[in-house]
């Protein structure tokens, strides 16, 4: 049995030059043929050929043809066929929104209606069996050179894509951290223009040492609403809703160990303050592996002053915050009063100047919006931290 012929880059190069002239005649209505069995075979390409996608459409099907003669014509005339065409039309493919499968069997198409007419005006000018073995050889060949350039630029388009998308969202990132903050407009324009929602809060998440590769890694565990933005010798990932179910967990089984510092959760707008946290965080707990700051607000607040006594305030008093000023005041002061007194009903009354039962009455209220925190040493703790900060000093 004869051993075939290894498989040549370019086999058109072989074809007899004079072959071009038969084949030459057969252009424009092969060109015609080849829209029409495109259009008939393939739903994506069943329309009328209007706009950009119909000439471009128009203008790869000649190209591809003339091009194609020429080179049997004059094959030293090229060293490779002109292919923007096809890159473009694989890149309208990805704008378009989709796949390069109608594109590619338009291709196998267009390859089998050539050469059935091709292959015919060969044989019609007297071509031998090896020269139309080499003629069919050539179209496909050439086909598939026309087809990766359109799986080039497919994926060149997506990639184009991907990488302004990640520079709107580190633009973005980087607004969000600003100090001072940015405005509101600022903030909403960018965020369109990412294609990110704007979350209730955010938390900013410091890894020292983190370089790009690794922040994509989390952001992306972390989903879509993660933004990363690297920086020099460290790294921030802006997380959304931290505090939301679940998402404590989910951003610590992400960071797996890692050395990071997470703030606590602002307004989107002050997203630079959480990242303000998470760098004291790192000064105040420099043996923590991953520490969130939320747990630490008073430890940083006595290594680094009042900044953050009073957002340990903010979280402390929260609950008190929301109620009505007259009776937030009388809360506020029993709540001072009692963890004076270390919990005395008859010396907090006497201090206040009301009754014992008024006193623990205020008590069961206080316990009811501050949950267990009355009993817990640390967050009593906390809670003369805060009311301290807040009435200055």
């Amino acid at each position: 049995m004869e051993s075939a012929s290894p498989l040549v880059d370019r086999p058109w190069r072989s074809l007899p030059p004079g072959l071009a002239d038969a084949l030459r005649p057969e252009l424009p209505e092969l060109a015609d043929e080849t829209i029409a069995a495109i259009a008939a075979a393939i739903p994506e390409y069943a329309r009328p050929l209007e706009g950009r996608f119909g000439r471009n459409v128009r203008r790869g099907v000649e190209q591809a043809l003339a091009q194609f003669v020429a080179l049997v014509g004059d094959p030293r005339g090229a060293e490779r066929p002109k292919l923007a065409i096809y890159r473009e039309l694989g890149a309208g493919e990805w704008r378009d929104g989709r796949s390069l499968d109608a594109l590619q069997a338009a291709y196998r198409v267009g390859a089998r209606v050539a050469w059935r007419r091709v292959g015919a005006a060969a044989a019609r000018a007297g071509a031998e069996a090896s020269t139309l073995q080499l003629l069919a050889e050539s179209i496909f060949a050439y086909i598939d050179e026309l087809s990766a350039a359109s799986v080039a630029g497919y994926a060149d388009a997506q990639s184009a894509a991907a990488g302004e998308r990640e520079a709107r969202r580190r633009a973005l990132a980087e607004l969000l951290l600003r100090e001072p903050p940015a405005g509101g407009e600022a903030l909403a324009g960018a965020a369109r223009a990412a294609g990110w929602p704007v979350p209730r809060q955010l938390a900013a998440v410091l890894l020292p040492g983190a370089g790009a590769r690794e922040l994509g890694r989390l952001a992306a565990a972390l989903g879509p609403d993660a933004l990363a933005l690297p920086g020099a010798g460290e790294g921030v990932v802006l997380v959304a809703d931290p505090e939301g179910p679940g998402r404590r967990e989910a951003l610590t089984a992400a960071l797996d160990g890692r050395r990071a510092a997470v703030g606590p959760a602002h307004e989107p707008a002050a997203a630079g303050r959480s990242l303000g946290w998470a760098r004291d965080l790192l000064d105040a707990m420099p043996a923590e592996r991953c520490a969130f700051a939320v747990d630490h607000l008073a430890e940083i607040g006595i290594a680094q002053g009042r900044g953050a006594l009073l957002e340990l305030a903010r979280r402390r008093l929260a609950a008190l915050d929301a109620l009505p000023a007259g009776r937030r005041a009388r809360l506020t002061a029993t709540l001072q009063a009692w963890l004076r007194h270390r919990g005395s009903a008859p010396a907090v009354a006497g201090d206040l100047g009301v009754h014992p039962q008024t006193v623990r009455y205020r008590l069961a209220q206080l316990r009811e919006l501050l949950g267990a925190a009355l009993e817990d040493p640390q967050a009593r703790f906390e809670l003369e931290l805060a009311l301290r900060a807040r009435a200055g000093g």
